[in-house]
């Protein structure tokens, strides 16, 4: 009697502490995912703000003007086309403060041009593709000068792109490492159950009726392992959005946080049930003097 109890305890224990487990690692990954989602969106739109000035010759006309307007607009590098005259140049505060308060009394005539301020898509990564992109522009009817900072933009993309691999490859890792960690738990849990497998397989059970609880049982598991990862994840999430709301607003929190509850849940059930399924397979197959040598 006081076997059977201790036995009923070590396997609920066992399966408690893998439940446990596998809930530890869904939130670490689902974090670790978010963070990384985080991390690219913020990469995305840093390659996406480098910015190209395209100044107008004076006398283009309006018609010109706009074709040029809707050239640029069209091509696949850029994001955005703002128009900006040149009285709004010469009224810019910055710029007046630059000149003094006397510039209207030392310039007879505005010498600034009017232009258009392209921001680049982050395709504009690809060196070739810009430079080739901003000699067709320079090279247009009505175009005076076009100002590209080539260093500084093959700078940031050198830059980010290092970034985004060190987070891939810290990312892998990191889901490496999990999978064997929650996959060995796993099997320890089997493990305290060879005897019973064992003995479904004297009494002439069939591999598929002894799998069959065992499956359904860590489907189960996984759900709820997953739901208790989600619940974790958004108290984590809601303090994140607390403590530092531009991370919640460059990762789209709302799409994300439900993408990733539903990567949990999902998660935790093909996971549970895959590790379960090859401890199983493993132990089921297994000769029964074997399974005393364990």
């Amino acid at each position: 009697m006081k076997d059977d109890k201790r036995l009923k305890r070590k396997v609920r224990n066992s399966y408690i502490v893998s439940t446990v487990s596998l809930t530890l690692v869904l939130f670490l990954l689902g974090s670790m995912g978010y963070l990384l989602l985080a991390a690219m969106k913020v990469a995305h739109t840093l390659q996406s703000s480098i910015q190209v000035s395209v100044e107008l010759k004076n006398g283009i006309s309006d018609k010109q003007r706009t074709a040029l307007e809707q050239r640029l607009a069209g091509h696949e590098l850029v994001g955005g086309v703002v128009f900006v005259s040149k009285s709004e140049k010469l009224e810019d505060e910055e710029f007046r403060r630059m000149f003094g308060s006397g510039l209207d009394d030392i310039l007879d005539e505005n010498p600034l041009l009017d232009s258009f301020e392209l921001t680049l898509t982050a395709q504009s990564s690809d060196r070739e593709r810009v430079e080739a992109f901003i000699a067709e522009i320079d090279q247009l009817r009505g175009v005076a000068h076009v100002s590209y900072p080539a260093l500084m933009a093959a700078r940031l993309h050198a830059t980010v792109n290092k970034i985004r691999f060190i987070l891939l490859l810290f990312g892998g890792a990191l889901l490496f490492i999990s999978l064997i960690l929650l996959n060995n738990t796993l099997r320890l849990a089997i493990f305290s159950k060879r005897y019973l497998i064992n003995t479904m397989k004297l009494v002439g059970a069939t591999k598929w009726f002894i799998m069959k609880p065992f499956l359904a049982s860590s489907i189960t598991q996984g759900m709820l392992a997953g739901t208790a990862a989600s619940a974790l994840f958004a108290l984590a999430a809601y303090g994140l959005d607390e403590a530092v709301p531009e991370l919640q607003a460059l990762a789209e929190a709302s799409r994300t946080g439900i993408g990733i509850f539903g990567a949990m849940i999902g998660g935790g059930v093909v996971i549970s049930g895959l590790f379960t399924w090859a401890a199983l397979n493993k132990f089921v197959n297994m000769k029964s003097n074997k399974i005393y040598l364990y």
